[in-house]
């Protein structure tokens, strides 16, 4: 069986429906979502809508959960003091995303599980105990099995940190899908990752930036620019 996961569109249509061209070419069983939807792009109603309308299962993601729960940011934010200039301006995209939702789509959001087993494979947003923190490629594999072990499955599959990667730690594979939008690891392209009979691959797709950076000026979402240079960069820029 053939399984993608398509994790972090973060509201990016443009890259989302490129993403879409590639699923139709690679043609998986099962198309599973990893979370954080709709949250700091141009088009958070467009991806939500597509996502149900296609019915794709998938776990929820912290982005997500900051809609439907606005407290959720606050208690993460109160970690890190010195860096409540980038909380402030996330809160202030999040007020925005949510308005332009609605009451029923942030509802659905909140139906979103937390964990999607299948198989052998077992997909979280960040990490089984938290929507929020996750180890980055350059963890040890020990703390990859620390976190991820406890899913009991061989295969965890992973997103929230925008960095795609495949590592084989000594009892598990421990894989993480990269971002449609939003990368953090200097590849403008979008991110998925593609299962086959449970090999693990990341699949990097080129879309139209300059169309999306087009969208985001005439959106109307706070902080456009910030999301902007970060899209251009391929690296997280701050606002």
């Amino acid at each position: 069986m053939r399984i993608a996961i398509v994790s972090d569109i973060h509201g990016n249509r443009t890259a989302f429906e490129a993403v879409l061209g590639d699923l139709r070419q690679t043609s998986p069983d099962l198309i599973l979502h990893g979370g954080d939807l709709a949250d700091g792009g141009a088009s958070p109603v467009e991806i939500v809508d597509r996502i149900r309308d296609l019915g794709w299962q998938g776990v929820v993601g912290n982005t997500d959960e900051m809609l439907f729960k606005p407290e959720s940011l606050t208690e993460f934010a109160k970690q890190s003091p010195k860096l409540q200039p980038l909380f402030a301006a996330v809160e202030q995209m999040a007020v925005a995303t949510r308005e332009t939702l609605g009451e029923e789509r942030l509802a659905w959001l909140r139906t979103l599980p937390r964990i999607q087993f299948r198989g052998r494979m077992a997909l979280v947003h960040a990490s089984p105990d938290s929507l929020w923190r996750a180890p980055l490629p350059e963890a040890s594999d020990a703390e990859l099995e620390s976190v991820y072990g406890p899913l009991g499955q061989p295969l965890a599959i992973y997103g929230h940190v925008h960095r795609s990667y495949v590592r084989t730690a000594s009892k598990m594979i421990v894989a993480n899908t990269g971002s449609v939008s939003l990368s953090d690891d200097g590849d403008r392209r979008a991110a998925y990752l593609l299962l086959d009979e449970s090999k693990p691959a990341i699949r990097r797709v080129e879309y139209d930036v300059d169309k999306e950076l087009r969208a985001l000026s005439s959106c109307g979402l706070p902080h456009a620019d910030w999301i902007a240079k970060t899209l251009e960069s391929g690296r997280p820029q701050m606002p």
